[in-house]
């Protein structure tokens, strides 16, 4: 078992300070929000989201409490009220990236994509340099069949992060679907090497092995 290292605090203790400080303190939204983060990373899905909730009615214009309850909504499957917290997000600042990207990434999961494309834009508009944002349009592109654009917004992505595996991945499929397959097995073997989970088939007709 691994020992705890001095002066590190757990998790568990950090839930337990919370919710005695909001025995003290029921109206903060700050804790509630807090608490909120701590409940989703226990996986407490549902109470999370009561979190979340209780610091907008303490603070309605928290708009990171908005971007986090769609995050764990996204999580349980409810793609429509993600959509809705993070268009609330984008209501009180419509400048946030974040807020953008997550909107893009919900509406295409809604069918929603040239929509969540534009969402996509929008938040690289304002932030440039977001390597999963990019790479997330880069896989949009692919799917519609723009496979030019697919590599140019992975390659961006990886300026960007030259490590980010799934920018390699995107790259294989993409540069395998132009027919430059010396390019795709160069990202197989980089996400391979990344620690990816590259679909095996593809592995081996492109000769790509993480043993080697």
């Amino acid at each position: 078992m691994e020992e705890k290292k001095t002066g590190e605090v757990s998790e568990d203790t950090i839930f337990r300070a919370l919710r005695k400080q909001l025995l003290a303190t029921p109206y903060s939204a700050p804790l509630h929000y807090n608490l909120g983060l701590a409940y989703a990373r226990r996986g407490q899905l549902d109470e999370s989201i009561t979190a979340f909730q209780q610091a907008i009615v303490f603070d309605p214009k928290m708009v990171e409490a908005y971007i986090n309850l769609g995050g764990i909504f996204l999580r349980k499957g409810n793609v429509d009220a993600c959509i809705a917290a993070n268009k609330k997000a984008l209501e009180i600042n419509p400048s946030h990236p974040l807020a953008h990207s997550n909107l893009g990434f919900a509406l295409i999961q809604n069918g929603q994509v040239d929509e969540g494309m534009l969402e996509y834009e929008k938040a690289l508009e304002i932030d440039p340099n977001q390597a999963a944002v990019r790479a997330n349009l880069g896989g949009v592109y692919f799917q519609k069949g723009d496979f030019e654009a697919a590599i140019r917004e992975n390659l961006k992505a990886l300026e960007l992060n030259p490590t980010f595996a799934l920018a390699h991945n995107n790259l294989l499929h993409a540069y395998r679907a132009m027919g430059d397959k010396e390019a795709a097995k160069a990202h197989c073997e980089k996400a391979l090497e990344l620690g990816f989970q590259v679909n095996p088939e593809l592995a081996e007709e492109l000769g790509c092995d993480s043993r080697e």
